[in-house]
């Protein structure tokens, strides 16, 4: 059975990079019918806190990713955070320094420091030297005693070559000898990430590891320990990076690059995971809609390329904007309640009471938003009836010799009824056209514009219902006596 595990360090937020890595390692473990960990790995103590922990466990939950075993959900193979391991580590470091693969060493800082300067003078990548490798004990004794606190390297074999069989990148081959000894432990006793990684992956029983293609680096390291340690190998599958469109590592300006910021900014779940699948994925045909089961039908490793993912905001957005006009409405009320009261359009008091209201004014104009919180910037013509006509065309609709006389038949038409609802608003336009003989835009330009400053937007129907009577002889009052 397979078992696969995101295993992200607690030290910020959940990039959209790691959210999609965490994606490919749940749909191969769904799509197998095998097991998906989540695990932290808190290693650097320095930046790790508990409120990033939270924050990758709420995106991931957020987004629909559910794990099987892992942090908050326990299973057989915990505890699910490196600190909480330390002493599952201890063996293995004991057995390579008995058998001689690892040593101690007590290399200053700034003996190391010097060592990378001498290197890059040179020309040469900096590497440890293996100045400790074959210390005496007297000379130990000695480190000892200036209080020196050592810590383990591993002793990497002289002519080596290390061969990863990757899933999406294919061969790639590493030599010993660029690697130098690296650390596993450091002086305060904490493994570092490459060592804990492989001693957990082996006990966790992890038979792949998908991951981003930053950690190919770290992979001859970490088949190195596998092999002193007799463990068996994994399998590796190293996904591309997600680069901006100007294909450049995907950062801030590019855009929001947390998955709490696209939740926030009114992006649905279903949508973010859909556009996550793709980059780096290449499903078979060109359908591009996937529901969650879907994905995990169709998802194989086979077709993750290993080209860099382009983030395209653009094509977000339209995936996210059929997400929004598939959902229910009442979903979508929800979530534009929120930004439209931060945007002080309404109150939560008002949104309580007026709920109808609301939903009709967000159901007019969700067909155009590519995420929810845009709807503040689409819902002005509802709230101010002092009407701000957009620009001079629309002005120059407002001064055309018919419109005052065909604004003042369709006020009367307004008093005329007891409400304006939309039994009104679909058979207005008839009569008015009988009364005014205006038709066409000539007939409805003038209207839209005097009730919303506008020349485009939602329908001219769902405008006069959600408007009412009051509102609409409001605006047109204050059009007749400013406007023309």
């Amino acid at each position: 059975m397979e078992r696969v595990r995101f295993a992200p360090s607690p030290t910020g937020h959940l990039h959209i990079g790691g959210a999609r890595t965490a994606l490919f390692n749940f749909l191969y473990a769904r799509h197998t019918g095998g097991k998906f960990i989540l695990r932290i790995e808190d290693t650097d103590l320095n930046r790790s806190t508990l409120e990033s922990e939270k924050v990758i466990i709420e995106g991931l939950r957020w987004l629909g990713i559910n794990w099987d075993e892992g942090i908050e959900v326990g299973g057989e193979y915990g505890p699910y955070r490196s600190t909480e391991r330390i002493d599952l580590y201890r063996p293995y470091v004991q057995k390579l320094l008995d058998e001689g693969k690892a040593y101690l060493c007590y290399c200053t800082e700034e003996e190391l420091e010097r060592e990378r300067e001498e290197a890059l003078k040179r020309g040469e990548m900096p590497r440890y030297s293996g100045k400790c490798r074959n210390l005496t004990l007297e000379e130990r004794q000695r480190y000892e005693k200036e209080g020196r606190k050592p810590v383990v390297r591993f002793r990497v074999p002289d002519d080596e070559v290390i061969v990863v069989d990757d899933i999406v990148r294919g061969r790639v081959e590493f030599h010993s000898k660029d690697i130098g000894d690296f650390i596993i432990v450091k002086s305060d006793g904490i493994p570092v990430y490459n060592f804990a990684v492989t001693i957990d992956d082996h006990l966790m029983k992890i038979t792949t590891v998908i991951r981003g293609e930053e950690h190919l680096s770290n992979t001859p390291r970490q088949i190195l320990i596998y092999k002193a340690l007799g463990f068996e190998i994994p399998k590796f599958a190293h996904v591309s990076l997600i680069l901006g469109k100007d294909r450049t590592k995907m950062s801030k300006r590019h855009g929001s690059t947390w998955v709490e910021q696209y939740r926030d900014a009114g992006y649905l779940p279903e949508a973010i995971i859909n556009y996550l699948a793709l980059l780096g994925w290449s499903p078979e045909g060109e359908e591009e809609i996937f529901t969650l089961d879907e994905l995990i039908q169709k998802f194989d490793l086979n077709r993750v390329v290993k080209n860099p993912a382009v983030f395209d905001l653009d094509k977000l957005n339209h995936i996210n904007g059929i997400y929004i006009r598939k959902s229910p409405i009442e979903r979508i009320v929800d979530l534009a309640i929120p930004h439209l009261v931060n945007a002080g359009f309404i109150t939560e008091e008002f949104a309580k009471e007026n709920r109808e209201w609301i939903t009709k004014v967000v159901e007019t104009v969700r067909d155009g938003l590519p995420f929810v919180g845009d709807i503040v910037n689409h819902v002005h013509i509802f709230f101010n009836d002092e009407i701000k006509v957009e620009n001079d065309e629309a002005l120059e609709v407002l001064k055309q010799e018919h419109v005052l006389n065909l604004l003042n038949e369709f006020e009367n038409m307004v008093r005329e009824v007891e409400v304006a609802d939309a039994n009104f608003a679909q058979n207005v336009f008839k009569e008015l056209k009988n009364r005014t003989g205006a038709k066409g835009k000539a007939l409805f330009m003038p209207i839209r514009v005097a009730l919303t400053g506008q020349m485009h937007g939602p329908e001219l129907v769902n405008i006069i219902e959600i408007l009412g009577k009051d509102r609409m002889l409001k605006r047109l009052d204050f059009v007749k006596k400013n406007l023309i």
